[in-house]
């Protein structure tokens, strides 16, 4: 089972420092060049290290959800710094180890090594990983919030933002995991915490995604219900020891 990393990084120089670093050391690697591109992968799929570069805005959003995933999903966090970026703030966004630009592949060959022992290995081979989707919130004129999707009802869902959200209405749009379907419409936020998770209940779903959402459970509730009635038949297979 190989180690895979996540790079979000524009500049042509660093990626071929981290690739050279990474292919020493067996560590497969997959690149992007944005906060939203970033997430969509990490929602999708499993990463031993996530490498940012904090020069690119928004970069402290990706790496504190990154860290908010369950711990068999959370990966070690590189964070590359430019000379005036604040090496107290990538740490408290949850970096793990720190890479300073320009990129030397002697200094991130070190930094790979001392982190790979946390790292996890990628086990697409072996098992399957429940897949997470995101879900844009748009909240009057600011940019779209995203956030993770924890738990997804007829009625509403549940999710995970790097901050506490605004009560209210808001505008939402998301994929429905293992599919290419889009789900748009609104929401209301009817509770919140300090450590960004929430509460949104639909108000409005566009038709379509009404239809969609509706066969998206109900194809679910059958997996379970057909998971359930193996394993009882499973059970009941068993031999019964008469000690």
């Amino acid at each position: 089972m190989s180690l895979n990393a996540l790079l979000m990084c524009r500049e042509p120089q660093s990626v071929r420092v981290l690739a050279a670093a990474m292919k020493e050391l067996e560590i497969e690697q997959e690149v992007c060049g944005s906060v939203p591109q970033a997430l969509e992968l990490l929602a999708q799929r499993y990463y031993s290290a996530l490498v940012v570069d904090f020069d690119l805005p928004t970069a402290s959003q990706l790496v504190r959800l990154a860290r908010m995933a369950p711990a068999q999903r959370r990966p070690v966090v590189f964070a590359m710094i430019g000379a005036r970026t604040d090496v107290g703030g990538t740490f408290q966004s949850g970096a793990n180890f720190v890479l300073y630009k320009p990129l030397v592949v002697s200094q991130v060959l070190r930094s790979l090594r001392a982190g790979r022992g946390f790292m996890r290995p990628d086990r697409r081979r072996t098992s399957r990983h429940k897949i997470e989707t995101l879900v844009y919130l748009r909240f009057g004129d600011l940019c779209a919030v995203p956030a993770i999707v924890l738990n997804l009802s007829e009625r509403g869902l549940a999710v995970q933002a790097a901050e506490p959200l605004p009560a209210g209405r808001v505008p939402l749009r998301f994929i429905l995991p293992g599919s290419a379907h889009l789900i748009e419409g609104e929401g209301e936020v009817i509770w919140s915490d300090e450590d960004g998770r929430a509460g949104i209940l639909f108000n409005e779903l566009a038709e379509s995604s009404t239809k969609e959402l509706q066969a998206w459970l109900a194809k679910r509730t059958a997996k379970k219900s057909v998971a359930r009635v193996s394993a009882r038949s499973h059970r009941s297979r068993l031999p019964v020891s008469t000690a």
